[in-house]
């Protein structure tokens, strides 16, 4: 297995043939030498300053996007000396793969072709490595959120099945679902009101639909008690010094499905309420996202905030808010 290091990073061949990196968080590419990448496929310098040549000549790629100089310091005999040096980005790295002539490059070629023909095909790849490396972590991210509901917590194995489909993209990059990690604010701070008046009305041609499908009796959106509705939308538009309490759009629709489901201001039909009453602000906001907030993903997410531990309330209003980010 080949081997180049640059400070942090290290670039190596896999025995499938793939280029495999381990490289800092905070980095967004990889940068190695002329020598580096000879060393990673196996092959003289001076071959691969050949076909970097070709890459420019052909404008296969564009050197000023690909190339960084950097000032390195090396030691020669006793002396340590200043010099400029090229490097050569991930993009130049895998072009060159494509033509050198070596065993490791083709083991590369033929990986890539695997891996290429998986996404035509499938739509997807996948990394096995990362996967099991990866595991233990998911595992424990799906047990931080299993620990957000209370003991008797009814969440059906299709409803969970939704919920590590919304989190997909984000499972890997949290440790622990706690309030230091998951969101606290929305981004868009558009000013969009909405009245008491207006939702009990949506909720009445809501409620209509449902019992002309026969999915809802009359009981179905009365308020136990007259002014409930008004003292959830009141906390959602609050103001504190004169500012508002939940400042962006996020975070009043967060705290608007959290408050219609937990606070149970209807006889019956809390969480459809507060799911219709969700959607309805973001489709008025202009910031639903029906491609990542599918009707099963909608049913997951409010039972999960149905069912949480009241003293979670932070904790599902920075899931609510992490699966609004766009």
């Amino acid at each position: 297995m080949k081997k180049s290091k640059n400070n942090s990073i290290i670039v190596y061949q896999a025995p499938s043939g793939a280029v495999e990196v381990r490289i800092d968080r905070q980095k967004e590419t990889v940068f190695l030498t002329q020598q580096q990448v000879a060393d990673l496929f196996s092959v003289q310098k001076a071959a691969i300053s050949k076909h970097i040549k070709n890459i420019f000549d052909t404008k296969e790629l564009n050197k000023r996007a690909t190339v960084s100089i950097l000032e390195t310091v090396q030691t020669e005999g006793k002396r340590s000396i200043k010099r400029k040096i090229k490097y050569y980005n991930l993009d130049l790295i895998l072009s060159v793969g494509y033509r050198v002539n070596s065993v490791n490059a083709t083991r590369f070629r033929q990986w890539a072709t695997k891996t290429l023909r998986q996404h035509i095909l499938f739509g997807y790849s996948i990394n096995k490595m990362n996967i099991a490396k990866n595991y233990q972590s998911f595992l424990q991210a799906v047990d931080n959120v299993k620990k957000l509901l209370p003991d008797e917590g009814q969440i059906k194995a299709e409803n969970a099945l939704e919920l590590v489909k919304m989190f997909a993209d984000t499972w890997f990059s949290l440790n622990a679902y706690d309030k230091s990690i998951l969101p606290k604010y929305g981004v868009s701070k558009k000013s969009v009101k909405i009245t008491a008046e207006e939702l009990a009305d949506v909720l009445v041609e809501f409620k209509k639909d449902l019992i002309n499908k026969r999915e809802a009796t009359e009981l179905f959106g009365q308020e136990k008690q007259r002014g409930n509705l008004s003292g959830i939308v009141g906390n959602v538009f609050q103001a504190v010094f004169g500012q508002d309490a939940y400042p962006t759009i996020e975070e009043k629709a967060a705290h608007l499905l959290y408050f219609m489901v937990k606070n149970h201001p209807f006889t019956d039909g809390n969480k459809r309420s507060g799911a219709f009453a969700f959607v309805w602000f973001l489709r008025r906001a202009k910031i639903l996202n029906t491609t990542k907030l599918t009707p099963e993903a909608l049913t997951a997410l409010t039972l999960l905030v149905a069912e949480s531990n009241p003293k979670n309330k932070n904790q599902m209003i920075g899931l609510i808010l992490l699966i609004l980010k766009k």
